[in-house]
């Protein structure tokens, strides 16, 4: 029998890791309320409800209570034991208290830092597996530990810690930084909070990779630059590694087409959504979501790379666009095969001999000039079939000379089309004066998708010559040209 409840609990981390041990066991959620402490509404069996809170309250003890509407309220775990002479703060006091998030779990020979010292010491971390749900991915998270004002002694000659890791140090930055920022950016929509806390935990999975693969290269090889021998080269790696995502981010959110739906790891995917891409359009990959199925474009990081293997290229996405940096940080934009790799292979064979032969055609058109190297590309097919279409219409109005192709992105895989033009009105054969860049222009505005260029842009070549850019976005649609197979 299906029962609402009112869940309140004392913290946002708490409510958002509950709130996915409900949709675990099928539990339905809805927040009505995004004050401290916080309140959901969970309708679902009343058995569902009670085992999502059992589980809560297994895994984090520590945790603040969490009450039940109608039921006998949480008191939560004992407290582990402490010393006599340091009382444990009530959770029940009045008055605002820190908002906090349950505490991750930390190696047990790794002593726990003092509550009250200036900055949490980090320690060696193995590297974190990949979490299998959603729930799993909240409770990895790095969560701020609840100050208990406990005054430590101070040690009257401190021996010299070690030298941490820089997966530690990576850890405790996204920690301390999620801390600091929490009242500024923490957005009140509950599947946005989900994919923050997402993108922050991938951060540390994918670099951690990367810094795992650097340390154990490095070994043994201090680096020439810098005293600290192979930190400078750890930090430029992660800086490239970062660059690189950055550039890949913003040619999808410039080339790709404003109705694209693109697939990515939880980190790329927050650096599109940063670049200007909305989050409508992207499709998060997670270990739930096990392909890319249903997104026109994937945006294959060393993270999915890995999660993929050999079926990336082989069965999902078999055409790259472009492609950004070398080695294990290079990040490929590759266009999805709703119909399997061998289909979509097929298609774009023979759109390139519809390519060719709609381009010969062209050659012969005397409405249309064309310059050397873009006479090449229209006789070897290289051209994008939407371009071809509409300076075929365009020649029946206009005389026009096409002084180049361009836009393919770089990297791009063998096949794949040019997808921008320059061109200008030509002299017409009985004389007169050629069509303005303004009259090419509005010719090209008042076409229908998928013929409706998003950028049209006037350039000059030279002081005095103006010409029309045109360019389309990707992915191509295959087929236009009456070939589909």
């Amino acid at each position: 029998m299906e029962v609402s409840r009112t869940i309140r609990c004392a913290s946002f981390w708490d409510a958002l890791v509950l709130g996915a041990m409900f949709e675990e066991q099928g539990v339905r959620v809805r927040r009505p309320d995004e004050d401290v402490p916080l309140s959901m509404v969970a309708s679902g069996s009343l058995d569902g409800i009670k085992a999502a809170v059992a589980q809560f309250r297994g895994e984090f003890p520590r945790a603040d209570p969490v009450i039940i509407e109608g039921e006998e309220p949480d008191r939560g775990a004992p407290e582990p034991s402490s010393p006599a002479a340091v009382p444990e703060p009530s959770h029940r006091a009045k008055g605002p208290e820190p908002t906090r998030r349950p505490p991750a779990p930390e190696p047990s020979s790794a002593p726990k830092p003092p509550s009250r010292a200036p900055a949490p010491e980090p320690s060696p971390q193995a590297p974190a597996p990949q979490p299998s749900s959603t729930s799993e991915l909240l409770r990895q998270a790095p969560a701020p530990q609840l100050s208990h004002r406990v005054q430590a002694p101070e040690p009257s000659s401190p021996p010299t810690a070690p030298e941490p890791s820089w997966g530690s140090l990576l850890a405790t930055t996204v920690r301390l930084w999620a801390q600091r920022q929490r009242g500024r950016w923490w957005p009140t929509q509950a599947r946005s909070r989900l994919a923050i806390v997402a993108a922050l935990t991938a951060v540390v999975f994918v670099t951690g990779g990367v810094i795992v693969e650097l340390s154990a290269s490095g070994q043994g090889k201090p680096t020439a630059s810098g005293p600290g021998g192979g930190t400078a080269g750890g930090a430029g790696a992660l800086a490239a590694a970062e660059a690189t995502r950055q550039q890949a981010a913003a040619w999808v959110a410039s080339q790709a087409n404003p109705d694209a739906i693109v697939a990515c790891d939880p980190a790329m995917c927050a650096a599109l959504q940063a670049g200007g891409v909305p989050a409508s359009r992207l499709l998060v990959l997670t270990r739930a979501r096990a392909d890319p199925l249903g997104s026109d474009l994937v945006v294959a990081t060393p993270a999915i790379r890995g999660q993929f293997g050999a079926r990336l290229a082989g069965v999902y996405a078999p055409v790259t666009l472009a492609a950004f940096g070398s080695g294990a940080t290079r990040i490929d934009v590759r266009v999805v095969a709703p119909g399997g790799a061998g289909a979509y292979r097929a298609q774009l064979a023979a759109d390139l001999r519809a390519r060719r032969a709609a381009g010969a055609t062209l050659l012969h058109n005397h409405g249309i000039q064309v310059a050397g190297a873009a006479r090449a590309a229209l006789a070897g097919g290289e051209v994008d079939p939407r371009l071809l279409v509409t300076l075929a219409a365009l020649s029946h109005l206009h005389p026009i000379e096409i002084v180049k192709f361009g836009g393919s992105g770089p990297g791009a895989s063998a096949g794949v089309p040019l997808r921008s033009a320059d061109i200008a009105g030509a002299v017409p054969p009985g004389g007169g004066r050629p069509a303005s860049p303004a009259s090419l222009r509005a010719f090209f505005r008042a076409q229908w998708p998928p013929y409706l260029p998003p950028s049209l842009e006037t350039i000059r070549i030279t002081p005095r010559r103006p010409v029309l850019r045109v360019e389309y976005r990707v992915p191509c649609p295959l087929g236009l040209l009456g070939t589909r197979s």
